[in-house]
Order: structure tokens, then C-alpha cells, then sequence
């Protein structure tokens, strides 16, 4: 027993028994702090498959106007989809990834692209790094990815103005060589 959503994520239990629960009522709220409650307590592993595809609708479904910046309630579902990704959903998440209309909510799912076993993967990610929403999450992708066809990509964020985006490229770099 919990009194809180928040409980449930802090409570330590795989609570696999609620998702579906927590998926149905996903759908059933319109409050956003209701529903932003909801979506994190499915941004864990054992929500898959149950919870991805859920998710992936509602990232589509959210009103521009309710989250004009992409940084509220889609950038939250997108933060769970990287947690949920699966190569299942490849197309769905490449989609979201390249659709620039959601803006910064994509960050996260292109960086759950990382964990594609599709070789076509560092083609969409390499794609993404000219992106300024998305940019440097293409970059740590791929680094993670250790993508040789990334050398390019990672010598010349060496330069970046964000501290983090060089930090990645120099981690690609080193990946590469080592």
C-alpha cells in the first residue's frame, strides 16, 4: 500500500502488477500533474512491453499548447520512452526523433536510440547532430554507440559551447581509439 504515485517510484518494489493499471489510467487523466505522476512511474524497465507503445501515442497526443516549449509533459514521456526503448519500436522512435515539431522532447528518445541493435542506428543519429534540439544528445548516443562513421562529428564538437557536448565527444573519440 502506498499513498502516493511518488511512493510507489520511491518504495524500491518492482511493481509490475500495477503498469497495466498505471497504463489505463494514463489515458483516463487530464490533469498534467496527475498525469506527469503517472508517466514517471512508468519510466522504469519493467514497464516494457506493457507500458511503450502507450507512451509512444501519448507522446504524440500531447497539445502543443499545454507544453509550448517541449520540455514539460512530452519531454517527460520522452525521458520515460529512453528508459523503455526497445528495437521493437525502432520505427516509432525514429519517427518521434526526427519529427522536429515536438522540438526539445526528443532529446531523450534519441538518446534511447543508443540502445538500437539496428545498424542503420548511427545513420539516423548522424542525421541528428546538425538538429540544434537534439543536437548533443546525437552526440552522447553516439559516443555510446562508439561510432567510427561519428569521428567527424566528434572532432568538431570538441569546440561545442556546452561543456557536456565536448565531454561526450571526447568520450567517443576514446572509444574509437581504444
Amino acid at each position: 500500500m502506498v499513498d502516493s504515485l511518488a511512493d510507489l517510484r520511491r518504495s524500491g518494489q518492482r511493481y509490475r502488477k500495477a503498469v497495466p493499471v498505471l497504463v489505463d489510467w494514463l489515458g483516463r487523466r487530464s490533469d498534467l500533474k496527475v498525469k506527469s505522476e503517472i508517466v514517471r512511474a512508468l519510466s522504469v524497465p519493467w514497464a516494457r512491453p506493457t507500458a511503450t507503445q502507450p507512451l509512444i501515442e501519448e507522446f504524440r497526443a500531447v497539445d502543443a499548447e499545454v507544453d509550448p516549449t517541449g520540455t514539460g509533459l512530452r519531454w517527460t514521456i520522452g525521458n520515460a520512452l529512453e528508459v523503455l526503448f526497445d528495437d521493437a519500436h525502432f520505427d516509432a522512435f525514429v519517427d518521434l526523433a526526427v519529427s522536429k515539431r515536438y522540438g526539445k522532447a526528443r532529446q531523450m528518445i534519441v538518446l534511447g536510440l543508443a540502445r538500437s541493435k539496428r545498424p542503420h542506428v548511427v545513420d539516423v543519429l548522424l542525421g541528428l547532430v546538425e538538429d540544434a534540439d537534439v543536437d548533443g544528445h546525437a552526440v552522447k548516443a553516439l559516443a555510446k554507440l562508439g561510432a567510427a562513421a561519428a569521428r567527424p562529428v566528434f572532432e568538431s564538437r570538441l569546440a561545442d559551447s556546452r561543456a557536456w557536448v565536448r565531454s561526450e565527444a571526447r568520450r567517443g573519440l576514446k572509444r574509437l581509439a581504444g
